[in-house]
């Protein structure tokens, strides 16, 4: 119900902004200019090839940065260098716990095994000997 509603209503805006936008001239061409005269139109609205070309060259070079914004810019950048490092580090002591964690139950765990082996095979012929101290 909710999505036919939103359509019919997108529809309604998009029909009334069609039938306003033709009612209304365009912007680009000044009231001046008569009807029958649309070369001039178009000689006021358009501009020779050459004189685009250099409009675009000269807008896609960078502007000069001001030092302040130099400056803020590296500091951002630092700071963000700095906290991937503080995490990478945070991740890495987390995961070297982990391992040293694993490593002592599996030490554990085959210390105990090995003693409940001597321990069953023990025949009390010979002084027990404690490996592991």
């Amino acid at each position: 119900m909710s999505w036919t509603r939103v359509f019919v209503l997108s529809f309604i805006t998009t029909l009334l902004i069609f039938t306003f936008s033709s009612l209304v001239e365009s912007a680009a061409v000044q009231d001046k200019i008569k009807a029958d005269d649309p070369k001039g139109a178009a000689r006021q609205v358009f501009m020779p090839e050459s004189d685009a070309s250099n409009f675009f060259k000269r807008r896609s070079r960078r502007s000069v940065r001001y030092y302040a914004e130099l400056q803020a810019e590296q500091r951002l950048k630092i700071s963000a260098s700095e906290r991937r490092r503080e995490y990478n580090e945070e991740q890495r002591n987390e995961y070297e716990n982990y391992l040293e964690e694993d490593r002592d139950e599996q030490t554990e765990r085959s210390r105990e095994t090995s003693e409940q082996l001597r321990e069953f095979h023990y025949d009390g012929l010979y002084p027990r000997h404690n490996w592991f101290h």
